[in-house]
């Protein structure tokens, strides 16, 4: 039954279907797709169009009628509301059925791929506190909840520290427990509030640019250190002083102790100047027999596990025979490069950022690999005939670019490079498909691997090994 309700429609006992790449529901009604967020397939629900577009609906539950067997009860008390982990109501099962599917179809959407060479998806051993890294914002714009409201308590402040509330860039719910990082982030987190609030600190008002309190970054690794970067709005020596001594003493076992004064009106650091309170100015995390230094601005896969599987699948569909010439663009810090330069005869990364070069060529030292060359500079304008002269054409690219893919002009170079295989690895299946069907046309597609690095979100990583035809 179909009621008007505000000029917009309102259904009543919508079955829901399936779950969209964005990680809300999906109902068809009238021929037309309806996005629905925080249910699963399975449910029936009373949905009240919020927006209407001319192929699709978005509405929000009003009433769940029937709750779907595939539902399970989210362990965390901040679901729903903090928007990190969408998925936490549906089983893990699921939730790997429904990227896998999204993989496939996508492909096959965009990349015209007509045949399906998928493996199964890789699952992850860990759905919870699976994360090596965690970014916290300390606010002075608390998001109360509704049961926060309903209390209809007085509240003496609206200090937050925690996550930015989706869609609201100046509103941060404040975080109890989170479930994706293990101990002591959490503590660390709820220990430097409450001293902030002792000591009458000012929380940062995002809207305003104003407050002493900014950020907070907690990195951990398998190898049992911990990195933690407090950010701050103002130079205040003394305040900040008496909350790093305090922290260090607390929590002995913090290995790099480190602070930046931040008054851009972003938060972005790789500009920033970031200072060594106490301990080393680095981390090590460790895969394999591969030590990796991770600095303050390092990138590194936030799931430690889950990224040493994909890179052995990398290795095992790359067939190295140890004399091939290896092109790793996008390489980042030269994580997947260092890892299989030990196969190859050279491994040679490309990256925009230098910064993330400097770490690469840092960890290739660090390990004693000898056969990798790293450069910095924008791929697409790196990539030409004057560099494959100086260098050699690859054997095997290795690409693994950041969400929106890869330049028109840097699949036009691999095509005139003309490597044999291609194994490439994106956190978005959407552009990897786009980037495919160029590609389609001196390449097949002999694989495909979807392996889940994020549990409880939408986000799928995947592989697609290319043959030359």
């Amino acid at each position: 039954m179909k009621v008007n309700r505000r000029k917009k429609p309102f259904y009543e006992k919508v079955l829901i279907e399936s779950i969209g790449a964005e990680g809300n529901a999906i109902a068809r009604i009238e021929n037309m797709v309806l996005f629905v967020p925080m249910l699963v397939p399975g449910d029936i629900a009373d949905i009240q169009v919020t927006r209407k577009r001319k192929k699709y609906m978005e509405g929000r539950a009003v009433f769940i009628h029937k709750y779907s067997e595939r539902r399970v009860d989210p362990v965390c008390e901040h679901f729903s509301v903090c928007g990190g982990c969408k998925w936490q109501h549906l089983s893990y099962p699921d939730q790997l059925l429904y990227k896998e599917n999204q993989v496939i179809e996508t492909l096959k959407r965009i990349g015209k791929i007509s045949h399906n060479t998928s493996e199964p998806i890789i699952g992850s051993e860990k759905t919870e506190f699976y994360r090596n890294k965690l970014e916290y914002t300390f606010s002075s714009n608390k998001w109360f909840t509704r049961e926060e409201i309903d209390t209809k308590n007085e509240f003496k402040n609206s200090n937050a520290a925690g996550f930015h509330i989706p869609g609201k860039f100046d509103r941060v719910l404040d975080i109890n427990k989170c479930w994706l990082q293990e101990e002591p982030g959490n503590s660390i987190r709820n220990f430097i509030k409450r001293f902030a609030e002792k000591n009458n600190f000012i929380f940062y008002d995002t809207k305003n640019h104003r407050g002493f309190l900014r950020n907070l970054i907690i990195r951990n690794s398998s190898s049992n250190e911990l990195m933690v970067i407090i950010i701050f709005a103002e130079n205040k020596p003394d305040e900040i002083e008496s909350l790093l001594i305090s922290v260090k003493q607390n929590f002995p076992e913090i290995t790099s102790l480190m602070y930046s004064i931040n008054q851009k009106k972003n938060d972005t650091l790789y500009d920033q100047e970031i200072i060594t309170f106490s301990g080393k100015d680095h981390i090590i995390e460790k895969l394999e027999d591969l030590n990796f230094v991770i600095g303050p601005k390092s990138f590194f896969q936030t799931n430690t596990n889950q990224a040493l599987k994909l890179y052995r699948k990398v290795k095992e569909y790359a067939g190295f025979s140890g004399k091939e010439t290896v092109y790793d663009l996008y390489t980042g810090t030269g994580t997947i490069a260092n890892y299989v330069a030990r196969d190859s005869e050279i491994v040679i990364g490309i990256d925009s950022v230098p910064e993330a070069i400097s770490d690469a060529i840092l960890n290739s030292k660090f390990n004693n690999i000898e056969n990798t060359v790293f450069y910095a500079g924008d791929i697409k304008d790196v990539l030409n005939d004057t560099f494959f002269s100086e260098h050699g054409k690859p054997d095997i690219v290795i690409t693994d670019p950041p969400r929106a893919g890869m330049h028109r002009e840097v699949v036009r170079s691999i095509l005139n490079a003309a490597p044999r295989r291609i194994i490439y690895v994106s956190c978005n299946p959407s552009t990897q498909a786009r980037d495919i069907l160029l590609l389609s046309m001196s390449y097949n597609v002999s694989k495909i691997q979807p392996l889940d690095m994020f549990p409880h979100t939408q986000h799928v990583e995947n592989i697609v090994v290319l043959e030359r035809k």
